[in-house]
């Protein structure tokens, strides 16, 4: 299968390839190198990308709904408003990854490292946070619903206007998360972020 000139196979060489708006829904890219490639828009659904290397790509829009990012190195990949809904995060590497808008529905993360990841304004809805790494992370206006957090790292994280709505936090480290006293973030019922190590700031 080829797709603007592009071999679409396993383990595939797509470095900086423009793949800008493609269609490949279904596509078996496990192992391929997509470092720099453009996949704008691009419909992903369902593909498999296991422990495909995406660093740097661009991903902005596009639907990765049900696709599989296992292992995926995203380092730095631009996700900005990007659908991932059902899709398989995990043990991803997202470190610094751009993920404003994104949407994260019964995502899978576990073991996700998500290390100074900019997640402004994106929405977490029905999932669970296991061991996930979000330390660092640029976590403003960001919404969780309806999550679970599991053994995860959100130490220096920032929190400013972040809703956390009907989640639950189990041994889950927040030490040095920052929120801003003047802004609305939405902790859970009971639960005591200065306790938790949250400061907030003037």
């Amino acid at each position: 299968m080829q797709v603007n000139g592009y071999p679409i196979e396993p383990g595939a060489n797509l470095e900086g390839a423009d793949l800008d708006g493609a269609n490949l829904r279904g596509a078996n890219l496990r192992g391929a190198n997509l470092e720099g490639a453009d996949l704008d828009g691009a419909n992903l659904r369902g593909a498999d990308l296991f422990e495909a290397n995406l660093e740097g790509a661009n991903l902005v829009r596009a639907n990765l709904i049900e696709a599989n990012l296992g292992g995926a190195n995203l380092v730095r990949a631009n996700l900005r408003g990007a659908n991932l809904e059902w899709a398989n995060l995990t043990e991803a590497n997202l470190t610094e990854a751009h993920l404003t808008e994104a949407h994260l529905c019964r995502t899978r993360l576990s073991w996700a490292n998500l290390t100074g990841a900019n997640l402004t304004l994106s929405s977490f809805n029905h999932l669970s946070l296991g061991r996930v790494n979000l330390s660092k992370a640029n976590l403003t206006e960001t919404s969780f619903i309806r999550v679970r957090f599991h053994e995860a790292d959100l130490s220096e994280a920032n929190l400013s206007e972040t809703n956390f709505i009907r989640v639950h936090f189990h041994e889950t480290n927040l030490t040095g998360a920052r929120d801003c006293e003047l802004t609305e973030t939405i902790w859970p019922d009971g639960f005591d972020p200065v306790a938790a190590g949250v400061i907030f700031e003037d």
